[in-house]
């Protein structure tokens, strides 16, 4: 299987009248009415270019608020519908790439914890073979830059964030 890649530097994005690729939404996608809101404002800054929200949220403490799931995918969908933006959400394993996708949301995004295990990065890409989607990998710096480079061979449509 050849793998075609399409890296770029997220400062080579162009949004709005050839300004920088803004990305903006609330770390965590609670409600509908809190989503749809946020969405409805942020539409009308002709700068935003991307509606983020997070609706999988990893967490190190037991019992904390772990997102709405797939329920906010639809929600996701239903920002694109009605103010045209496009959407984003972290993924972190095969399944939530999977769910995304039947949603069409247009970037999908690698957090720091999932970044840093490459079997898992692995998993990601491999659902994501063959698909058109913007990925970003947000990882920390402590991981040697030949991993992030691994990575940048192994996901289609890859912007590296450290």
């Amino acid at each position: 299987m050849e793998l075609k890649l399409k890296n770029s530097l997220i400062k080579d994005w162009k949004g709005y009248k050839g300004r920088p690729f803004l990305i903006s939404g609330p770390c965590s996608a609670e409600t509908e009415e809190q989503v749809m809101e946020t969405a409805t404002q942020l539409a009308k800054i002709k700068e935003v270019s991307l509606f983020r929200a997070g609706i999988w949220k990893p967490r190190t403490r037991p019992n904390s608020f772990e997102g709405v799931g797939t329920e906010g995918l639809k929600w996701l969908r239903r920002v694109k519908q009605e103010t045209g933006l496009l959407v984003g959400t972290e993924v972190a394993n095969e399944k939530h790439v999977y769910e995304a996708l039947k949603y069409d949301i247009d970037m999908l995004w690698i957090g720091a914890r999932t970044s840093v295990n490459p079997f898992t990065v692995q998993e990601i890409s491999d659902a994501l073979s063959g698909v058109d989607v913007m990925v970003l990998v947000k990882t920390r710096l402590i991981p040697i830059l030949s991993c992030g480079l691994g990575q940048s061979n192994a996901l289609p449509g890859l912007v590296l964030h450290v």
